[in-house]
């Protein structure tokens, strides 16, 4: 396959969805260069599923893939059994090999959407830590200190809590940085909690005479709440393989400061069409238009347009319809942009400024479902209308000419 040299698609590639390059000069060098790469991605299969958080890395393998470069992706099933202590505030439960393996078969499965998997590289760890001999590792544990290892946040928050700290997940570091010596790779990518682990590779390479790889971390995607890592055991996570409406309706619940990120981390788009939805957001279209273009986008990912369509659907019968009365009355305004006190009032839906001012206070004002936060807000109207609510009973579909 032709290797893409393109420079500004060299730069998206750096720029976009990404939180840090090491070296980045270095990589942007080798990307130029013509050279096929060896992109290395790591995946413990220690669960079943995969999210839209995991996907934030494939979702940029793919552009490596897209211009060239062999992606080589790395199953730990023996990393896998001891476990990685990123994040944890206690040692993670041994898994056993065969369901590390099934696990492993079910995410390739997972992430066919996105990946070329006919064009993967698929390696197992296994087949070179488990030969190991203990001569070998002890000389992998002297390229690092003990202080460096419980420098990381993990340990600190450990210790403080008076939480035990086992000498095998030092080990975990060191097998993670030795896999990119049978790999030699050039190049690895992993959420920004991995940044560790990954820079421990290029000590080990030094080590055994390789280049050492340059690292890509990739910002880590925030749950549904908005503000906790996306992840099934705080209950904030979107599974890829959920239904279509499973999927739109956790989009939709997705807090509004968190749509640009999930745009430009899950939603799979180019630097423009990002900069373009963002705009929008911030020229004061609603929030909620743009939580339902984004939805149908990722489940077109992962399903197909027609089952986004039909999450569309469901959630808009379901969510959006069920408190609406049957005939909604309809006026047009002059001009498209619109003071919501100013608005309501004109609509004659409260009996003056004061008293609108009074009910965006209480929280009783809605625009397309969302409640208004300010007196202050601009709504853009359009032809085909904004739904305006005011208490339980006062609805309105406000157009412009």
């Amino acid at each position: 396959m032709t290797v893409i040299t393109d420079e500004k698609a060299v730069d998206q590639l750096l720029a976009l969805g990404v939180a840090d390059v090491i070296v980045k000069e270095d990589l942007k060098k080798k990307l130029m260069s013509g050279k096929q790469l060896r992109i290395k991605f790591g995946i413990d299969p220690t669960g079943f599923d995969l999210h839209l958080g995991h996907m934030v890395v494939v979702h940029k393998l793919r552009e490596f893939q897209e211009m060239g470069h062999q992606i080589v992706l790395l199953f730990g099933n023996f990393t896998g059994q001891i476990g990685d202590p990123t994040g944890k505030d206690k040692a993670r439960e041994m898994k056993t090999q065969s369901e590390l393996e099934k696990n492993a078969k079910h995410y390739l499965k997972q992430v066919a959407p996105v990946l070329d998997v006919d064009k993967l590289e698929v390696v197992w760890n296994a087949d070179w830590l488990a030969p190991l001999t203990f001569a070998e590792v002890v000389h992998l544990a002297s390229m690092f200190t003990v202080s460096q290892m419980l420098e990381r946040d993990m340990f600190q928050k450990r210790m403080e809590d008076n939480k035990p700290i086992s000498v095998h997940e030092f080990m975990y570091p060191l097998m993670q940085g030795y896999d990119s010596v049978p790999i030699k790779a050039d190049v690895e990518l992993g959420g920004t909690d991995q940044t560790f682990n990954m820079l421990a590779a290029r000590t080990i390479q030094k080590a055994y005479d390789q280049e050492p790889q340059c690292v890509m971390s990739l910002p880590i995607l925030v749950g549904t709440d908005g503000s906790m890592k996306m992840g099934k055991t705080t209950a904030n996570y979107i599974g890829v393989d959920e239904a279509p409406e499973e999927m739109f309706g956790k989009i939709m619940s997705v807090t509004d400061d968190a749509i640009l990120t999930y745009a430009e981390l899950a939603g799979r788009m180019s630097r423009d069409e990002w900069e373009s939805f963002k705009k929008r957001l911030e020229g004061g279209e609603n929030p909620r238009d743009l939580k339902m273009e984004l939805a149908e986008m990722i489940i077109k990912i992962y399903h197909d347009e027609e089952a986004a369509k039909k999450g569309r659907a469901h959630f808009e019968t379901v969510f959006q319809k069920k408190e609406l009365p049957d005939d909604i009355p309809e006026q047009v305004f002059d001009g498209d942009t619109w003071n919501i006190v100013d608005l309501i009032t004109e609509a004659n839906l409260v009996a003056s400024k004061s008293d609108g001012r009074r009910m965006v206070e209480q929280g009783a004002v809605k625009v397309d479902g969302e409640k208004v936060n300010s007196f202050e807000d601009e709504i853009i109207l359009s032809e085909k209308g904004k739904l305006i609510q005011v208490g339980k009973r006062k609805f309105l579909l406000a157009k412009c000419r």
